[in-house]
């Protein structure tokens, strides 16, 4: 079973563009059978599904207190109420020049969370983030750690709709946003949160420190673990950073899989 994972890793690893890393040295959990990535829902309590009008947050071991960000009617919205706040949201310049609002997609009962930056063309279009060459980058990341879009991740924007041109967001753009941002947050309840680019990075953590700075180490964001790396378009154009990456990815995969062994520890199994 672990040499089917390696190989898998492997060949996940080559998609990526990093054949020469596939021998990167992980923690030992990280060698476990295949299912053991995900094998922290399985050391937690059941969880129900999000009802549309009084969801339930997932219990946090540190619940984060609310923030001046999170004090307005948005901190109130269930989950349907969210995302029709968010299609019907005009409180920037943004509104007039979408195609879509990107709320976001995956599992509503993620482990793990990745945030982005901002939706580009194609994600405007499709009204999903991560599309497109960028997305193809990141759904084979996700493959190489045993994941996909699809089960046990949920993938948001720190914006939810998209900049002129691509361009880098307006500081007052971010601050519309961000108690959308913060009320997914709230609502998924995920283990572990990876941010995607600088102003991912900025918006969570509040940092104006360059990513190299800041990747490498366990961060937190409302009680949850927040790993900080690269935006997978900064990688299609800086090849050698991928390996990065791929650290990052998996020091990711260590914390949650550490949470699950004290999950375990503390319920005497």
């Amino acid at each position: 079973m672990t040499l089917a994972l390696d190989e898998r890793r492997r060949a996940m690893l080559a998609e990526m563009g990093l054949g020469g890393f596939a021998v990167l040295p992980l923690a030992p959990a990280q060698e476990a059978p295949a299912a053991q990535p995900l094998s922290a829902a399985a050391a937690a309590p059941v969880r129900e599904p999000l009802p549309s009008a009084a969801p339930a947050l997932r219990p946090s071991a540190a619940p984060a207190a609310p923030s001046a960000a999170a004090s307005g009617p948005v901190a109130l919205l269930s989950w349907d109420e969210l995302r029709q706040a968010v299609s019907e949201c005009r409180a920037c310049g943004l509104c007039e020049r979408r195609t879509n609002t990107v709320f976001g997609v995956g599992d509503p009962q993620p482990d793990w969370l990745i945030v982005g930056e901002a939706p580009g063309e194609q994600e405007d279009l499709r009204g999903e983030p991560f599309v497109g060459q960028a997305g193809k980058l990141l759904d084979n990341m996700l493959r190489a750690i045993g994941l996909d879009r699809q089960r046990k991740v949920y993938i948001a924007n720190v914006l939810k709709c998209r900049p002129p041109g691509n361009r880098n967001p307006d500081p007052a753009e971010v601050a519309q946003c961000e108690p959308f941002l913060r009320r997914q947050v709230e609502l998924l309840r995920p283990r572990i949160i990876v941010a995607m680019g600088r102003f991912a990075v900025q918006s969570l953590l509040g940092s104006e420190e360059p990513i190299g700075r800041l990747r490498g180490r366990v961060h937190h964001y409302q009680g949850v673990p927040l790993v900080v790396t690269y935006h997978p378009a900064y990688l299609l154009r800086n090849l050698p950073e991928k390996a990065k990456a791929w650290a990052d990815l998996c020091l990711a995969l260590a914390q949650l899989q550490d949470q699950a062994g004290a999950g375990s520890g503390s319920s005497g199994l």
